[in-house]
């Protein structure tokens, strides 16, 4: 027998469901709030969008207390295990826009429109479809495509019977899809030109030779291969350039994605406001007619059971209105921070980690972490995820200090505006860097280079 003192942490399930609705994003709750409507007769939906804070109706004497202020700080690695998203996964706070086609689907449908009946065919297309990425190339060999078909009872089958199909399907739109490298891309491009389009013939040479040529900037190759003056070759680099290298990006995979803001950053007269977008989230209340029926306060199975579903339906309204609360006061309090953002733009952004906001709002770190992701703001500058504001310090001269947002936002511009056939390497950048008061080191601004997609220097120049 041992006698042990010790202090516990239990959440009770109100507590549970409101932290539980915080960390949802917009589209997950939702979800929760539809379920909430369908299994709870106290709830109905008040079709009259406005504001989003809910207050529950006035306590009678029989119910359970409700606080004015819902606890939803906590450390949560400690006392609560993370939950998934109702409809399971980390579905992203997106909604669909099933007007625009995806590639496959676009594709799909010109196999429809064409004379290709025969199974045979139409197995043989429908694996070509499949191989095609989200650029509109080709990604598997026809030797494997090949192999793959005859042990779909298309024995017999031949590489040049697949290649055969493929040079038809190569003619759907958009021009240039199938292709198996960029040189076929740009090929099928030129041969849907006019005939009479000036120097087609040097650009279809120009493509099947000297392509390598041509991304090196070796204009004295150029000229003397294809025998082309300046203003010539400057006409058939315009020409090429003017092909689409990813003609499959035209076409949205599963369609478009449209993000619904949970804040919105204006300004006035009175300078920025951040307030609760009200279209975010339905409208909800309690029932007034069930309400009124419980005031009879007798014991019957029936008012108990209504008892109870108004207590919960209360808790939920609470819940939702605490998480509207925490998500306002934490994104007025980045925002504040963020201010030479909203005016300046991402060059203008600052240092700053959860531990900013957490002191100040007086949260743990990991309940600000859960507020801001999936949680988005609209600004003058566009959409962003809450969590985009946030970014770690970087030196600088004389004691400063930078964030590394700006920072790449800077080196953006820089190689943005930087001479075509003289791009900037990555000292040079670093020196200008220097001269804004940026200290940061060549291997730094490689890394945030590399981290954007920017190839280096060596790859940038191009021809003007």
């Amino acid at each position: 027998m041992q006698l042990r003192v010790g202090t516990q942490l239990t959440m009770t399930p109100q507590l549970q469901q409101a932290i539980a609705l915080l960390q949802l994003s917009t589209l997950d709750l939702r979800q929760e709030i539809q379920q909430a409507l369908e299994s709870n007769p106290m709830l109905e939906l008040d079709e009259a969008y406005g504001e989003l804070a809910v207050e529950a109706p006035k306590e009678d004497e029989w119910s359970e207390a409700i606080p004015e202020q819902l606890a939803v700080d906590s450390d949560w690695s400690d006392t609560y295990q993370d939950m998934a998203p109702s409809g399971g996964g980390e579905a992203p706070d997106f909604e669909r826009n099933a007007d625009v086609p995806s590639l496959r689907d676009h594709l799909t449908w010109q196999l429809a429109m064409t004379d290709l009946t025969a199974p045979r065919e139409r197995a043989i297309a429908e694996s070509l479809i499949d191989a095609v990425d989200a650029n509109g190339y080709l990604t598997l060999p026809l030797e494997e495509i090949t192999e793959g078909l005859r042990h779909q009872d298309l024995a017999g089958l031949k590489v040049g019977d697949v290649e055969a199909l493929l040079m038809r399907l190569q003619q759907f739109e958009p021009t240039g899809v199938f292709a198996r490298d960029l040189r076929e891309c740009l090929l099928l491009q030129l041969g849907a030109l006019p005939d009479d389009t000036p120097l087609l013939p040097q650009a279809k040479r120009l493509v099947r030779q000297f392509l390598e040529a041509l991304a090196g900037d070796d204009r004295k190759l150029l000229k003397r291969r294809l025998r082309l003056e300046d203003d010539q070759l400057d006409t058939l680099i315009q020409l090429v350039r003017s092909l689409d290298p990813r003609p499959g990006q035209a076409y949205a995979e599963g369609g478009s994605d449209y993000v619904i803001p949970d804040l919105i950053a204006r300004h006035d007269r009175d300078g920025w406001r951040i307030e609760l977008n009200p279209e975010a989230l339905p409208r909800m209340r309690i029932q007034p007619d069930y309400a009124a029926l419980i005031r009879r306060a007798d014991k019957s199975d029936d008012n108990t059971f209504m008892k109870q579903h108004l207590q919960e339906a209360r808790w939920l309204l609470k819940s939702l209105s605490s998480r509207n609360d925490t998500l306002l006061r934490v994104g007025q309090e980045i925002m504040t921070r963020q201010l030479d953002f909203l005016e300046r733009g991402e060059e203008a952004m600052k240092p700053l980690v959860l531990a900013d906001i957490a002191q100040t709002v007086e949260m743990h770190e990991s309940t600000i972490s859960r507020v801001t992701t999936q949680k988005y703001i609209h600004t003058p500058r566009g959409v962003f995820e809450l969590k985009y504001f946030f970014s770690s310090q970087v030196g600088g001269g004389e004691g400063d200090a930078h964030s590394s947002t700006a920072i790449r936002a800077r080196l953006k511009k820089l190689i943005g505006e930087e001479p075509p056939r003289k791009p900037l390497s990555d000292s040079k950048l670093v020196s200008l860097l220097a001269d804004d008061g940026i200290q940061v080191a060549r291997r730094t601004v490689a890394k945030y280079r590399e981290a954007m997609g920017i190839p280096p220097s060596s790859e940038r120049k191009r021809l003007s």
